[in-house]
């Protein structure tokens, strides 16, 4: 199992560092009192570190991940049951049976799994003394390992309506206000259209028509944003074949003359192989970071420095995942800033360009529904990368994403 795979799982749980989850508790208390042993724990281990997040007969604590029993057995994700750790040679010289850090003798743990597959940790229980467990109470540490993922599962639920519900507050708030302006706009050149045409002045009546027109253009990119972003809520990824350079290469064709008008070079180096995803949501996500990556940089980009767009797309050679990267040569985004801009309305420092903020916000709606994540990094020339990551392998039990390959490519070059 991947590590990084394993820490993103867990930075879902929000749970490392917060206050003691008093159900993850209840479980391990449970745990002592069936397996009649006076010691429990929950652990959850990243790649570093043990963490107890819930303890019983302990204080909950902290150890290296390399001192920990529970990190040994981890990547096999089954039920582990050792009645005297001295003389079991995966643990004999581990610290805390040595001596050095405690003197465990009898041990037991169930894998905690998440829907995703990924093994985060256990549910533990051990003693001083040797001993052993039946197999019901064996049975009941494995169901009581389920619940515990329940537990984390149903906070990561709660957590996240909650940031939905404080999400929704603001957007009503912004969309509000943000649609106020290009309608005061309209019923404003509207009058004056209305003035001109009763005075003859039919040039001041054309103008004031045009720019009520664009305005009228603008609250209808913004309301089609908006619907966008509401119907993606509720989609489901609709998996298929897709081959990455073409998927690219569409994209830009239909972007031609937003890059066209800005001047803008647009440099493609894709794979030929394909991906499996859901073509018209990759196709929206691919589109929102190019556009975005145009106009941020022909919007923003120092001086005379023409607007430059680089898109990278190939399986990464380290990590088990496909990865687009979209650079601009704007000025970039500021450290601080770079979870806030994939929020609902939220739109970092780029005041000057034109948008509603929900652009990134619908790329990560979409990445996530795929199982991977999006981030933004700087880019080697200095402005703004977009990143992301996909799995091979299945996102979850639910909405499983079929392995997807991507070979080496050729390169190309659009200008605008």
């Amino acid at each position: 199992m991947d590590d990084s795979a394993r820490v993103d799982a867990i930075a879902r749980y929000r749970i490392l560092g917060a206050p003691a989850e008093p159900n993850l508790e209840g479980l391990a208390r449970l745990a002592a009192t069936l397996c009649a042993v006076p010691t429990a724990v929950v652990n959850i281990i990243d790649d570093t570190r043990q963490h107890q997040v819930a303890a019983v007969g302990v204080a909950a604590e902290i150890c290296r991940r390399e001192d920990s029993m529970c990190a040994v057995v981890l990547q096999d994700a089954r039920h582990v049951l050792v009645g005297d750790a001295r003389t079991d040679a995966r643990f004999a010289q581990n610290p805390f049976v040595t001596g050095e850090l405690g003197r465990i003798r009898f041990y037991a743990s169930s894998p905690l799994v998440t829907p995703d597959g990924v093994s985060i940790g256990t549910l533990c229980v051990f003693a001083e003394d040797a001993g052993t467990l039946t197999p019901e109470q064996s049975a009941a540490l494995d169901l009581l390992a389920r619940q515990a993922v329940e537990v984390l599962e149903l906070r990561r639920a709660t957590l996240e309506l909650a940031r939905s519900n404080r999400q929704l507050a603001q957007f009503a708030g912004r969309v509000s206000h943000d649609l106020r302006n290009p309608l005061a706009a309209i019923v404003g050149q509207l009058d004056l259209a209305a003035e001109g045409l009763d005075a003859g002045a039919l040039a001041q009546a054309s103008r004031a028509i045009g720019r009520a027109d664009a305005a009228a253009t603008r609250m209808d990119e913004m309301i089609t944003g908006l619907l966008s972003y509401a119907r993606l809520g509720g989609e489901q990824p609709a998996l298929t074949e897709i081959p990455v350079a073409g998927l690219i290469a569409e994209v830009i064709a239909d972007l031609h003359t937003v890059i066209g008008s800005t001047d803008a070079t647009v440099e493609v180096d894709a794979a030929d192989g394909t991906v499996v995803g859901d073509r018209a949501l990759l196709r929206m996500l691919v589109q929102n970071l190019v556009s975005n990556a145009v106009k941020f940089s022909a919007g923003t980009a120092p001086g005379a420095v023409r607007p430059l767009v680089q898109i990278r797309a190939r399986r990464d050679v380290d990590r088990p995942v496909w990865s687009l990267t979209v650079d601009d040569n704007g000025p970039g985004i500021p450290a601080e800033l770079r979870d806030r801009v994939f929020e609902l309305m939220e739109r970092g420092n780029a005041g000057a360009v034109p948008g509603l903020g929900i652009g990134l916000a619908t790329c990560r709606m979409i990445v996530e529904a795929h199982g991977g994540r999006i981030l933004v990094e700087s880019a080697p020339a200095g402005g703004a990368r977009v990143r992301v990551d996909l799995p091979l392998r299945a996102a979850s039990a639910a909405r499983p994403l079929p392995a997807a390959l991507l070979e080496q490519g050729p390169r190309s070059a659009i200008r605008g």
